[in-house]
């Protein structure tokens, strides 16, 4: 049965629906804007994150460490403390026994793979060419374990890439510096002399820092190449649970007496401008629901203004003050729950449009085409803004209605 003060609310929209409508387009349009720049915004953000664990893994284990301890001298030698911290550390390059640590890792429910990899810079040159390259020596039994390599590859092929001493997997748009393809060979120069090696694939990570100076060769080669006594300069793990890389990192420090570094730590800054987009973009966007609360409120006031003599027959037919505000409140939750669900399907229909604009994005991440997250929370988020900002604006008419005097008004004595 419908409450008799939402049946009145119902007929008091309806004396003012062009003025209501109006209004209700700004909490439509507040609303479906709203989760179309969160979608956009939030989907790049995923999508460099998604780039970012593929490529160098959720936690990278890398230098030993060995804390420097300094003392203190008191007045005898009972007083002598040591100290010790994150700065006070001194570092010995490299991994001697990966293995083992990975055996180690492995052993955590939250890790998925462990691969170790050997980096180090040296130039690349082409018949055309000459690059700086970012070397990085795989195990390829491991790493495709640990990354999304496989998933990467645009061209070419890397079975059997580590039964060839001589492949050497390029990102594309380094490939592209250089003029080279698929079966072609390049020149690496490093610090034990030169070698040849033949292109067997074309990698494309999303993240163009990385495919514009990556490339990948066996990790016993690239041991020999670049002249490491290391067996590895870093371990990188892809875990179950990427959310929760910073406590795993960690703990594992702890344990390895190795720096272990998550990709929230990595990508501070870059994590920290996607946040810093995202809510630029939702206060933009939620100034247009405010400026429809701000509408509805004028409309909701007028109807105060001309229906005092109505709300004054009400209260003398016994309707208390609260039924009297429950009346505008109902006006103002019809027009927040309608007004919110066109605005949530508005908000699909734009996302939906705007994932097929094509782009040429080639900063800091490579795009062909607006990359947009599909999460319900961006619909909550919207409808909650929406439903806030109008009923806000519904409370000081509601609250004006329930203090009107009835029986000034029918005495014709007052407004």
């Amino acid at each position: 049965m419908i409450p008799p003060t939402l049946y009145i609310a119902t007929r008091f929209i309806v004396s003012r629906k062009r003025s209501l409508i109006l209004s209700m387009l700004g909490v439509v349009c507040g609303v479906g804007f709203f989760i179309c720049t969160q979608a956009q915004t939030q989907g790049f953000e995923k999508y460099f994150i998604q780039s970012v664990l593929g490529t160098s893994g959720a936690v990278v284990i890398s230098d030993r460490f060995q804390p420097r301890y300094t003392q203190f001298s008191g007045t005898s030698s009972a007083d002598m403390v040591a100290s010790s911290g994150q700065n006070a550390r001194k570092y010995y390059e490299g991994i001697t026994d990966p293995y083992r640590l990975m055996r180690v890792a492995r052993s955590f429910s939250n890790v998925l793979g462990a691969a170790p990899i050997i980096r180090g810079s040296v130039s690349i040159a082409s018949s055309f060419q000459s690059e700086v390259l970012r070397l990085e020596g795989i195990d390829m039994r491991y790493h495709l374990g640990a990354t999304a390599l496989r998933e990467q590859i645009i061209s070419g092929s890397i079975d059997g890439f580590g039964a060839q001493p001589s492949a050497i997997i390029l990102g594309w748009m380094l490939a592209d510096k250089l003029q080279v393809r698929v079966g072609d060979n390049v020149t690496v120069t490093a610090p034990t002399g030169t070698r040849t090696f033949k292109v067997v694939a074309l990698s494309r990570s999303g993240i163009n820092i990385i495919d514009e100076t990556r490339g990948y060769i066996n990790l016993g080669v690239a041991q020999s190449l670049l002249g490491k006594p290391s067996s590895a300069s870093v371990i990188t793990l892809r875990l179950r649970d990427p959310g929760r890389a910073p406590e795993l990192a960690a703990h594992l420090e702890r344990l390895f007496s190795h720096r272990a570094r998550s990709w929230q730590e990595r990508e501070r800054g870059n994590l920290a401008l996607f946040s810093t987009l995202k809510i630029s973009a939702g206060i933009t966007v939620s100034l247009i629901i405010l400026l429809a609360g701000f509408g509805i409120f004028n409309v909701l006031t007028l109807t105060v203004l001309e229906k005092l003599r109505e709300i004054a027959i009400l209260r003398s037919m016994g309707y208390r003050r609260w039924d009297i505000s429950a009346i505008f409140l109902w006006q103002g939750l019809i027009i927040a729950t309608f007004g919110s669900l066109f605005g949530c399907g508005l908000g699909a229909l734009l996302t939906f449009l705007v994932s097929l604009i094509p782009i040429n994005l080639r900063g800091v991440i490579f795009a062909t085409h607006f990359v947009v997250d599909w999460n319900v929370y961006h619909y909550l988020y919207g409808s909650a803004i929406a439903f806030v900002a109008v009923l806000v604006a519904t409370f000081f008419p509601a609250q004006r209605a329930a203090t009107v005097p009835p029986v000034d008004i029918l005495r014709g004595s007052g407004q």
